[in-house]
């Protein structure tokens, strides 16, 4: 998931050197059933990542309780759905710091 949602598809040319094209890519995850809410509300809030010279710092929290309410997260579930957001949302920052560690 990470991949697809932060990081660009490899170029055409680096897929071709493993013998793959970008149509051979699959970018089907599977999300846990657990896990689906709080990966609504990761992405229904990907335009809402704080960002700083670094790049992203971390989602938005003003706008959760919003986005919760539109992607229909129950009110009873929601402290639970939003430490699981907070655990993606941490993985995602990893992932992207990773990109800026091996960017030139």
């Amino acid at each position: 998931m990470a991949q697809a949602l932060y990081l660009p598809p490899p170029p055409p040319d680096q897929l071709a050197r493993f013998g793959i094209s970008s149509a051979d890519m699959d970018d089907t995850v599977e999300v846990l059933p657990d896990n689906w809410p709080a990966f609504l509300v990761l992405e229904a809030m990907g335009t809402q990542w704080r960002a700083g010279m670094g790049g992203a710092t971390g989602l938005d929290y003003a706008v959760v309780p919003s986005v919760m309410s539109l992607v229909d997260i129950p009110k009873k579930t929601r402290n639970q759905v939003f430490r699981d957001l907070r655990v993606m949302e941490a993985e995602a920052l990893a992932v992207m710091a990773e990109g800026r560690e091996t960017s030139p």
